[in-house]
């Protein structure tokens, strides 16, 4: 099932010119108009948020809104300097899925279909494109759906940040949206609203014949693209300076075998270009053009620069089972939409010494069926507190000389959070005679501590004078774990002196 992302830009001009000011742009308090002109009449084409809260609206005379507000800021509407921003942006957007382009005047179209799960499935994806063009400054919305047209008509319409729609409710959520939703001409919108028609749905149940005889076939074509009747497929934005090979057929292929024979030539084609300029692929995006205008795509990527055709070809042949050829593809575009220098690696120094094991390969293999945000290794942290004294960072990222202290050994199973168990101990000094954790009593044979760990007074006020007393303790069963009180048994201010299990010994 095809999945689309609409990115929707509300201000995106003036976002754009807010951009360019840099320093010398207005504040965000002033409203700011782009004009244009529609004939001999000059118009409101885009307002920021400010502009619209002071009642200027699309469309409007631009003297009317001048007269409206006094502290207005008006530029003229730089329309092929906003569509040039777009495609940077539709290229920016590549790091996404491999099929995206721009979608004039205001928008983005993403074709995630298979690549969501390298970012952390469909909601956190557009919930984190939202906030990177926050940050930049650029107002967004995101709707996913499964056609171009419903997810178009969602992000401009339902009013939401982000919105997912469920497989398959694309014709369902169309029905009760506006007419304009349905990306037609304004003559078509205004002739429909005069005959009455509010909702796609209204226009869905009419018949069909008298509406194409008195508004044409772009109606039609339309709803049914919306609905998914009809396919509509686009052009993936292409940079001049990314590398990419294309093979077409005269006859379609669709057998899994011969895909696989022409993604190895292209390969070892795709490397000889890389290393001609001295790069290797981090990312590799594999398109087949279908006969009936549809793409499909297989994205893999890479922890470290790659050009070994062997190691490139098997990461995506192991994605062929995800194609569907349909009737044939006439045509398959390979391309490297990230790629980076390729420097020689000096692996032993001697011939005595060990080279160290390379496991980028199986890295690789396994961010590209999981994702890359579900793989991470653990680092340690300068920081006394055990759940502080961890994170996460990507699996090839470099060691800094970080260690955790090497006095006290550490569990290697850290429970998220501390969980509370009852016990039976003297005070203060004493490990507990037996404690109970999930409903299962361990009787304690062994035990190793105080281990006294203070609190952070610079992180809260709260841990001024907290304490925290570890111990080690051995269950006659033969199972380790690791516990503390919280305090340390005579003041309570330093803590509650309850009782938690912080972690398992293997």
């Amino acid at each position: 099932m095809t999945r689309v992302v609409s990115l929707y830009f509300p201000t995106w001009p003036t976002d754009r010119l807010r951009r360019a000011m840099g320093q010398s742009a207005p504040s965000a308090e002033t409203p700011i108009v782009m004009l244009g002109r529609q004939g001999n009449r000059r118009l409101v084409l885009a307002a920021d948020a400010a502009a619209r809260a002071a009642g200027l609206r699309i469309g409007m005379p631009a003297s009317k809104a001048q007269v409206l507000v006094s502290n207005l800021q008006s530029f003229d509407l730089d329309a092929a300097g906003d569509a040039d921003a777009l495609e940077r942006m539709a290229l920016w957007s590549l790091r996404y899925a491999p099929i995206v382009a721009a979608d004039p005047p205001d928008g983005l179209i993403i074709d995630t279909t298979g690549a969501d799960h390298l970012h952390g499935g469909e909601d956190t994806m557009i919930e984190g494109l939202v906030s990177r063009m926050a940050t930049s400054g650029i107002e967004a919305r995101a709707a996913v759906a499964d056609t171009w047209g419903a997810a178009h008509a969602c992000a401009r319409f339902l009013g939401r940040p982000t919105f997912v729609a469920p497989v398959g409710q694309a014709p369902a959520i169309m029905r009760g949206l506006p007419i304009g939703a349905l990306r037609l001409p304004h003559d078509i919108v205004e002739g429909l609203l005069t005959l009455g028609f509010e909702r796609a749905g209204e226009v869905e149940a009419a018949p069909r014949a008298s509406l194409t005889l008195r508004f044409g076939p772009e109606l039609g074509r339309r709803l049914d693209q919306a609905v998914g009747r009809r396919s509509e497929p686009f052009e993936p934005a292409r940079s001049p300076e990314l590398i990419e090979v294309r093979r077409a057929f005269g006859e379609p292929i669709g057998a899994a075998e011969t895909i696989a024979r022409y993604t190895v030539k292209l390969v070892a084609t795709l490397c000889e270009a890389l290393e001609a300029k001295g790069l290797g692929a981090r990312r590799l995006d594999l398109l087949f053009h279908r006969v009936d205008n549809r793409i499909e795509a297989i994205r893999v990527g890479t922890a470290v620069p790659v050009r070994d055709v062997k190691r490139l070809t098997r990461l995506l042949t192991d994605r062929i089972e995800t194609v569907d050829p349909g009737f044939g593809i006439e045509l398959m575009a390979l391309t490297a939409t990230l790629a980076e220098p390729f420097g020689a690696k000096q692996i032993i120094s001697s011939l005595v010494e060990e080279p160290k094991p390379d496991i980028t390969d199986l890295i690789d293999v396994l961010a590209n069926r999981i994702g890359e945000q579900r793989l991470y290794r653990f680092a340690p942290v300068e920081s006394d507190v055990p759940e502080r004294s961890v994170r996460r960072i990507a699996p090839n990222a470099p060691d800094d000389g970080t260690s955790w202290p090497g006095d006290w050994p550490r569990p290697p199973r850290l429970l998220t959070h501390p969980e509370p168990i009852e016990t039976m101990a003297l005070l203060p000094d004493h490990p507990p005679v037996w404690f109970s954790w999930r409903g299962i009593r361990h009787r304690v044979a062994r035990a190793d501590g105080p281990e006294r760990v203070f609190g952070e007074w610079w992180q809260r006020d709260a841990e001024l004078i907290a304490v925290r007393d570890y111990f080690q303790v051995e269950a006659e069963s033969g199972e380790r774990f690791w516990i503390y009180r919280a305090g340390d048994g005579e003041d309570p201010g330093t803590g509650s002196h309850k009782w938690f299990l912080h972690g398992v010994f293997a």
